[in-house]
């Protein structure tokens, strides 16, 4: 199977985002983790679609805040992916899946996985829409747990 140069470079330029969006978020850099996403992103929970920067914005700040109340101090937070799939639709379009981890003071905290949709925005990748599921947590898990079942797998 041949590959061309602009698969290698499009594969690179995902995996690289992912990574940008894991570190800028756990180092709470929440400007340049927005700058990840197109200007009219959604991210989809377990709660609902939040779309545009301003609204994925609080998904970080709330984060942010349920963690400081959980944990009575600030406390690291790191998350781990795997197993990143992307399939390239064209030049400016791709999907991908991959898994999570979160690591907290409680060890591994909660996990699951991504299914994201990217496309290129003034040149560079970007997410265009990212489905967070949520597949388990540990029993004293900093972050909020739902309140009812989840749905099937996404």
């Amino acid at each position: 199977m041949r590959v061309e140069m602009w698969e290698l470079q499009a594969r690179e330029a995902i995996r690289d985002l992912v990574a940008r969006y894991n570190a800028n978020g756990d180092s709470g850099r929440f400007a340049q983790v927005l700058e990840l996403f197109a200007p009219d992103a959604q991210m989809v929970l377990d709660d609902g679609v939040r779309t545009g920067h301003d609204e994925i914005r609080t998904i970080f700040t709330g984060a942010k805040d349920d963690l400081w109340a959980a944990a009575g101090a600030p406390t690291y937070v790191r998350h781990v992916t795997g197993t990143h799939q992307i399939d390239l639709v064209d030049t400016d379009h791709a999907t991908g899946r991959l898994y999570f981890q979160v690591i907290t003071s409680v060890g591994l905290d909660h996990w699951g996985r991504y299914v994201d949709q990217y496309r290129v925005v003034d040149g560079r990748w970007r997410i265009a829409r990212r489905t967070v599921t949520v597949d388990g947590y540990h029993p004293a898990s900093l972050f909020p747990q739902p309140t009812h079942e989840r749905g099937s797998d996404v």
